[in-house]
């Protein structure tokens, strides 16, 4: 399980970076905390970090899991296929909104590949 715990910990770095570039943000626009509105690049960044943080509660479970009872490997990979959507969600999310979708798509297919394939897997490992 070490190739799956590297790719969480890139997830987490992930969000880290992003959490970083909510401060940036912040910091450019001169939005003091805890006011969250009033510039929209500040906006679509705080959405990216919030809508990544809601995602990572389902993928790092569902990546464990798959990892466990399933493939490391192939776990791994669908762990990377999420960061990559996040990146892709990140950068066209603050390009225009209507971007969004290419990145969040393939960050939700492999959360869900993970969530039933890791779920399948511990129901198989039960039977």
């Amino acid at each position: 399980m070490h190739i799956v715990a590297v790719v969480i910990g890139l997830i987490l770095v992930e969000y880290y970076v992003f959490t970083m570039m909510v401060g940036a943000a912040r910091s450019k626009s001169g939005i003091a905390a805890p006011l969250m509105t009033g510039d929209p690049r500040l906006e679509r960044m705080l959405r990216v970090q919030l809508n990544t943080l809601e995602q990572i509660v389902v993928v790092i479970p569902s990546l464990w899991l798959f990892g466990l009872y399933m493939s490391e490997t192939y776990g791994a990979i669908l762990g990377l296929a999420f960061i990559v959507g996040r990146g892709l969600y990140c950068r066209g999310y603050l390009a225009d909104p209507k971007n969004r979708g290419t990145g969040f798509l393939i960050g939700m297919l492999a959360t869900v590949a993970l969530l039933l394939g890791g779920l399948f897997g511990a129901v198989m490992a039960s039977l």
